[in-house]
């Protein structure tokens, strides 16, 4: 997992309420295990004017052109704009998965939908609960601006907009402490590999018995 510490990110602004994942991810997308490659389908049914399928070469497939994922201006961007209860509906993984294939590093939103919140985090993506007054001016402003950027600082617990306004976020220790060293579940358990080592060859040679 990318480690996460300070990014100075392009906002795109995803004026909707209540996105759920099939609408994050399809749920055609998901026979597919494998945690790369979804980026191209993103928000596929809102993307693209033709129907998705798994392994589908996205290059040259019709888009919406009124879908902000397809405006120029927001080419590139790393820093997600959504509204409340962001991530409702199944708790499929790939959601996450797509959502940080595509290049997006933080998620701004009023709300979260609780396991998908969770989820972000296991990805190397840094989801951010402001309120509804300062999501309101972020869209404003990224409206207003073109070439919009926050500067989002995990250590500090800032973000701050091109203005200079700046507004502080919550993060429990354990979590930030996973995303400024690149952590999940897996990378937590080898932090730990000397001892678990350790522990195996220690309980291996009080029972040989079980290893016989």
């Amino acid at each position: 997992m990318k480690s996460f510490t300070q990014l100075k990110g392009l906002v795109c602004p995803l004026d909707r309420a209540n996105v759920d994942t099939d609408a994050i991810i399809p749920k055609q997308f998901l026979k597919s295990i494998e945690r790369s490659g979804f980026g191209p389908y993103l928000f596929d049914e809102w993307r693209y004017t033709n129907y998705g399928e798994p392994g589908m070469d996205c290059t040259n497939r019709p888009k919406n052109p009124d879908f902000v994922l397809n405006k120029p201006r927001y080419q590139g961007a790393q820093v997600l704009l959504a509204r409340d209860n962001f991530g409702c509906g199944s708790s499929r993984e790939h959601a996450p998965w797509a959502i940080e294939d595509y290049g997006f590093r933080v998620i701004i939103a009023p709300s979260f939908a609780d396991i998908f919140f969770s989820n972000t985090y296991k990805n190397g993506i840094l989801p951010i609960v402001a309120s509804n007054e300062t999501v309101d001016r972020l869209f404003a402003e990224c409206e207003a601006t073109e070439g919009y950027a926050l500067d989002v600082n995990l250590e500090a617990q800032t973000v701050t907009t091109p203005s200079g306004f700046s507004f502080k976020f919550d993060i429990t220790p354990h979590r930030k402490h996973c995303l400024l060293n690149g952590l999940d579940d897996i990378g937590l358990t080898l932090v730990h590999a000397e001892q678990i080592k350790a522990f195996e060859a220690k309980h291996k040679a009080q029972q040989p018995r079980l290893f016989a």
